[in-house]
């Protein structure tokens, strides 16, 4: 489901790259439009989801959508080079063609925060599915309490969306950390889960979680925050496995009983706690 509507799942429609943004080395961001302008209503999308790209001859990725969920002039996909299509994505110039499938997945519960103080904990990547959310936000700010963006990479190379912290950080507390620093960085130093042990959390009864990025890296953020008082039921991260169809039919993306292509990404951590930590599920 989307903002517009239902949308075919296995609707395959042509898109093309207007731009592309290096945002790390092995990291890009592709500006994408559709070809037809009267199919890109249809792709408005909920923070969170996320679209198959096919690039064709190679095959398709699930990439989630990491752009302004209120601009449908473009769809803006955030992907890191570590298999063979995304790798071609990742090549891809201006002008280069694709196909889209999509907007799929469930999203981030932006409807049950109204009134909430909201913590978002990002990990390297993992701040493409949550760059829709902050977009979000500021978009209705008034409606929610304090929030906070916990932003952290290995290498300060590795951050993301570094030309939009002023803008973010006039609204939001933004904090960022690097696991090891360089010679030009005058930030903290440290795993994010640091940054949020030392954070002020005032009403951790009405404070709303949502987490993405290495599964370590979330279960220790989940788990700190827990021990601050967060319910657990308003706990939500992003997963990832390999989505090979996308609506659920193939089974490679299950943990549990849950096939996280179709019942999340996003999921609440009461739902998949007990398969977090088994061993290759």
């Amino acid at each position: 489901m989307t903002a517009t509507g239902m949308v075919h799942p296995w609707q395959c429609r042509n898109a093309r790259v207007r731009s592309v943004h290096c945002e790390a080395p092995d990291v890009m961001t592709l500006e994408l439009v559709m070809d037809d302008p009267a199919a890109a209503p249809p792709y408005r999308f909920e923070p969170g989801q996320f679209n198959m790209l096919y690039v064709p001859g190679v095959g398709e990725a699930a990439i989630s959508i990491s752009g302004d969920p209120s601009d449908t002039s473009s769809l803006l996909h955030t992907v890191r080079a570590v298999g063979n299509v995304t790798r071609f994505l990742t090549n891809m110039t201006a002008g280069s063609c694709l196909g889209i499938r999509g907007p799929l997945g469930v999203g981030w519960p932006l409807s049950q925060c109204d009134g909430k103080d909201i913590l978002l904990v990002a990990g390297g990547i993992g701040l493409a599915p949550l760059r829709p959310v902050v977009s979000a936000l500021l978009a209705d700010r008034h409606r929610y309490g304090h929030i906070s963006l916990l932003v952290g990479a290995r290498t300060p190379k590795d951050l993301l969306y570094r030309r939009e912290w002023s803008a973010w950080q006039k609204d939001i507390d933004v904090q960022v950390t690097v696991d090891r620093a360089d010679d030009g960085w005058n930030g903290h130093v440290g795993v994010v889960t640091t940054l949020l042990d030392r954070l002020p959390v005032s009403r951790p009864e009405q404070t709303v979680l949502m987490t993405c990025g290495p599964e370590v890296m979330m279960w220790y953020s989940i788990r700190a925050a827990l021990d601050r008082g967060v319910r657990s039921s308003a706990v939500w991260l992003s997963l990832e496995r390999h989505m090979n169809c996308g609506v659920g039919l193939c089974g490679h993306c299950q943990l549990g009983p849950e096939l996280l292509c179709r019942d999340g990404p996003v999921v609440p951590f009461d739902r998949v706690a007990p398969f977090l930590k088994v061993d290759s599920l």
